[in-house]
């Protein structure tokens, strides 16, 4: 058995400068409060795995794996937590007019699927609006 979850943001940024945030995955805290650092082992391609330290007074690190990599559209990773898998997908599709809409979606499977899931998105709002931000503000200051 499963659990799901999905989150979604209209940002009016241009796909391919969410997309580029997506790729800088050593800066991903700059929009990402639940990671205090993240080390990725290789090129933004399926197979790589990276390592994503999470604040707080146990400063847990997870490593994780890029199961798919669409260029330019989304990616989805990999992470065990205990007994759970979490894998989660990222996208980012125009909307026109210079605007876009990123989705976080998150399947939890395991024994403790809905707590580990649960927690493992609870900051998705917060993470998609940061990053809607930064993406907005990448555009402003780039001039598009």
């Amino acid at each position: 058995m499963e659990w799901r979850c999905e989150h979604t943001i209209e940002a009016a940024a241009d796909p391919g400068v969410v997309w580029q945030l997506f790729r800088d995955v050593p800066g991903w805290p700059r929009w990402n409060a639940g990671a205090e650092r993240i080390d990725i082992a290789g090129p933004f391609q399926t197979g790589t795995e990276f390592r994503m330290t999470v604040p707080g007074p146990e400063r847990q690190t997870l490593t994780s794996r890029l199961l798919a990599v669409a260029e330019g559209e989304s990616f989805e990773d990999e992470t065990r937590v205990g007994d759970v898998v979490v894998r989660v997908l990222h996208r980012v599709r125009p909307t026109g007019a210079g605007r876009c809409r990123i989705a976080f979606s998150l399947v939890a499977v395991g024994p403790d699927r809905a707590e580990v899931g649960g927690a493992a998105s609870a900051d998705f709002p917060d993470v998609l609006k940061a990053l809607a931000r930064v993406a907005e503000e990448t555009r402003r200051s780039e001039g598009r």
